[in-house]
């Protein structure tokens, strides 16, 4: 009978342990768990507080970098002094944990002033961290002890006209990037273990959205958006199997990353307004079919959310629109003003906004009409990174403090 009640113990401590891992949310690279910007186990509260209350605030660098949690830690990629740092704190009190720093070169230009630091956000996957710093220097670290497994360095200092902008992507064992410069960019995987080159893509160079993951037919394609195209490699071989032109309009550039719900990819630009294209497998070959285009609603920076058949997002004139996915009308478009430089998270019952300039927006998933849940200023500096959200905690990484909110 004791040997029965201890199974039944052990049992209900699992079933318990297993509910709250369920129900708390980790955000291990760029946009989320599926790169989709989907918070899972998310419960709204009954009623939105008045103001979010502030657990702590820490000082942990410049960049624009989204923090990324695993477990009860979390990660940054940030720019202090003449070096760029890879930290890791506890994600429920803010302590620093370990710190690695290196060497790397100022960001110099018309984006010097208000983003000096990083920009690609890391990627945490295998008991590894992988980090890409603001002027292309790869790093894979131990996620535990911030010890250095590899690094890529960029000594001929190839990168776009105003630094990286990707984030790398951890999967199947393999890390993968665009890197490279203006018209000379490789897509690279290398082995996450040991930093060896698996395949290289050599071709146009990189733009400053990141690659995501599609599926066709069981074979897995690698979505990649460069300078002038956006284009399918297969991922077990880096072999190019499609690509369609993205061309930018006047001085602008491919900023925004793909969209990828099944066979359809939704993408946009400045000035290009949004498209959605489906993939299909015809023999050996891969076709792809524009399913619909709207000319006049397109992001600057925002990658759009996808939620009960409605695209969400910011556009490049700073209002939040809202366009039906499966024809690309336009269901609405609110006239309020926010900003381009925006993200946006799908947290279930509610979706939840963060602009550079400071407030963070709570609203309700309404195909008909703007509504308006609750909004929070929650900075004082502005801010480029997406909200982390994990229970009912909210992490906000502004120009140079991570904080962590609680509702």
């Amino acid at each position: 009978m004791k040997k029965v009640n201890l199974i039944i113990s052990v049992l209900i401590a699992l079933f318990i342990l297993s509910s709250t891992i369920s129900f708390s949310q980790d955000w291990p690279q760029w946009r989320g768990m599926n790169r989709d910007s989907k918070v899972t186990g998310f419960k709204a509260p009954a009623a939105w507080p008045a103001e979010l209350k502030q657990v702590w605030k820490v000082s942990v660098g410049f960049g624009d970098a989204t923090p990324v949690l695993a477990g009860n830690k979390i990660y940054l990629n940030t720019r202090q002094g003449d070096q760029e740092a890879i930290l890791c704190l506890d994600a429920a009190t803010g302590k620093e944990l370990w710190k690695t720093t290196y060497a790397a070169m100022a960001v110099t230009g018309p984006s010097a002033s208000q983003h000096p630091g990083p920009r690609g956000t890391p990627a945490v996957s295998n008991g590894k961290i992988v980090t890409f710093g603001a002027s292309g220097i790869l790093s894979c670290l131990d996620a535990a002890t911030g010890k250095l497994l590899w690094r890529k360095d960029n000594p001929s200092n190839a990168f776009p006209a105003f630094f990286t902008g990707a984030s790398p992507l951890i999967t199947d064992g393999m890390c993968i990037l665009h890197i490279g410069k203006m018209d000379d960019g490789q897509v690279v995987a290398y082995d996450l273990n040991s930093g060896d080159e698996k395949w290289k893509w050599s071709g146009e160079g990189p733009s400053y959205s990141s690659p995501s993951v599609m599926t066709i037919e069981g074979k897995r394609l690698l979505v990649v958006i460069t300078e002038k195209n956006i284009m399918a490699l297969g991922l077990a071989d880096g072999k190019l199997l499609w690509q369609i032109a993205t061309p930018v309009q006047q001085r602008f550039y491919n900023c925004v990353s793909p969209y990828i719900d099944g066979q359809t990819i939704y993408f946009t630009g400045q000035g290009t307004g949004m498209k959605a294209i489906k993939v299909e497998k015809s023999g050996n070959e891969y076709v792809t079919k524009e399913l619909w285009s709207n000319p006049a609603v397109g992001a600057k920076w925002n990658t759009p959310i996808l939620k009960d058949g409605f695209l969400y997002g910011f556009t490049d004139q700073k209002r939040i629109y809202c366009l039906n996915a499966s024809t690309g009308q336009t269901a609405w478009i609110d006239n309020a003003v926010s900003s381009d430089f925006s993200t946006m998270v799908d947290c279930g019952s509610v979706i939840i906004g963060l602009t550079s300039t400071n407030n963070l927006m709570v609203l309700k998933p309404d195909g008909k009409e703007y509504s308006e849940v609750a909004k929070y200023k929650v900075a004082d500096t502005p801010i480029y990174a997406f909200p982390v959200i994990s229970g009912n905690s909210i992490y906000v990484k502004d120009a140079e403090t991570l904080m962590m909110y609680s509702f």
